[in-house]
C-alpha cells in the first residue's frame, strides 16, 4: 500500500477508453500514473496533470490499484506476466483491475495465477464507450472475491455509473461482457444490413433513421451507431477489428459447449468481409460501407 493518503493508481492502457478512465479517477482525487505503449499518450496525460510511467512495472510499483485496460487477454498477459509486467513489483496488497474483453476461461487462469502469488484480481469488463469513460459513467461487469471488490471500490466507483457484482470469482464477468457482445456485434450488422437495403431502395436514409429509431425495430446500436453512416465519418468510436476479435471469442466459446449460434457466426463473417475490404481500423458502422461497396448502393460520404 501506499505510504500517502491518497490511494495511487495506475492505469496500464491510454487508448480512448483508458484515457478517460485515468482522467476520471484523477478527478475524483487518485493519483493516477499513466502507462501505455504510445509515448505520446503517455507525454498527453502528464500534460494533463497525471504522471507517467514507461513500463506495467514502474506503473504497478507504488500503486494500491493497477486497472488494465487494453484490447485483450495476450495483451492482459503480457501487462502481468511479460517483460517488465505489472506482477514483478504489484504489492502483495494491490488489486489488479482487468477491463479486456476475453474468453472467461482465460480470465480464470489469469486470476489463478495472479492470486497464487498473494494479489488480488478483479475481473471487470466494462461498456459504455469513449464519452462515458471520460464522464466515469461506464458499466462495469466485475467478478472476483470479496477482498478484490473491497480493495477495487473505491477506483470502481469513480469510474462507474453502474457496477455489477457478478459473482466471487473471476470469469463470470467475463462471461457477462460476451453475452453483451454477442448482441451488440448482431445488432450492428443488423442495423447496417437495414440501413444500406434502405439506401438501395432510394428511400431518404435520414427519414429511415427518424423513423425506426421511433418504431419497434429500433435497437441501441441502431440509434447509436446509424449516425455515422447519415453523416460518412467513420473515425473509429470501436473499431471493426473489436468484433472481429469478440464474435470469434463467441465462436470459440459456443464451439467448446457445442451450443449453435448461427446468428452472431453471420454477423461475424460481415465484421470479417469489412475487415478483408480495408476497413479493420475504421468505426464498426462501416459494415454498412461493405454492403454498399458489394451492392453498388452509395451512402453520404461515398467518392
Amino acid at each position: 500500500m501506499s505510504s500517502s493518503a491518497t490511494p495511487h493508481v495506475a492505469v496500464i492502457g491510454l487508448g480512448s477508453m483508458g484515457y478517460g478512465m485515468a482522467t476520471s479517477l484523477k478527478r475524483a482525487g487518485f493519483v493516477v500514473t499513466g502507462c501505455d505503449v504510445s509515448a505520446d499518450a503517455v507525454a498527453r496525460f502528464v500534460a494533463d496533470g497525471g504522471k507517467g510511467a514507461k513500463t506495467p512495472a514502474e506503473a504497478a510499483r507504488d500503486a494500491d490499484i493497477v486497472v488494465s485496460v487494453v484490447v485483450n487477454a495476450a495483451q492482459t498477459e503480457a501487462i502481468l506476466f511479460g517483460k517488465d509486467g505489472a506482477a514483478e513489483t504489484l504489492a502483495k496488497d494491490a488489486v489488479f483491475i482487468s477491463s479486456a474483453t476475453m474468453d472467461p476461461d482465460i480470465a480464470r487462469r489469469l486470476a489463478k495465477q495472479l492470486e497464487a502469488t498473494g494479489r488480488h484480481y478483479l475481473d471487470a469488463p466494462i461498456s459504455g464507450g469513449a464519452q462515458r469513460a471520460a464522464q466515469g459513467e461506464l458499466t462495469i461487469l466485475a467478478s472476483g472475491s470479496a477482498v478484490a471488490f473491497a480493495k477495487a471500490r473505491p477506483a470502481l466507483d469513480a469510474m462507474a455509473a453502474k457496477l455489477y457484482e457478478l459473482g466471487d470469482a473471476a470469469g463470470q464477468g467475463a462471461a457477462f461482457k460476451m453475452i453483451n457482445q454477442l448482441l451488440a456485434g448482431v445488432h450492428i450488422a443488423a442495423a447496417s444490413e437495414a440501413i444500406a437495403f434502405a439506401a438501395k431502395q432510394g428511400l431518404d436514409i435520414r427519414k429511415v433513421y427518424e423513423v425506426i429509431t421511433a418504431s419497434a425495430g429500433n435497437s441501441w446500436m441502431f440509434e447509436n451507431r446509424m449516425p455515422h453512416v447519415l453523416d460518412g465519418d467513420y473515425a473509429p468510436r470501436s473499431a471493426v477489428e473489436i468484433f472481429v476479435k469478440d464474435l470469434g471469442i463467441i465462436q470459440d466459446m459456443a464451439r467448446n459447449a457445442r451450443f449453435p449460434v448461427p446468428v452472431s457466426a453471420a454477423a461475424l463473417q460481415m465484421f470479417l468481409m469489412t475487415s478483408a475490404a480495408g476497413m479493420g481500423r475504421d468505426d464498426d458502422a462501416s459494415v454498412a460501407r461493405m454492403y454498399a461497396q458489394v451492392t453498388g448502393t452509395k451512402l453520404p460520404g461515398a467518392k
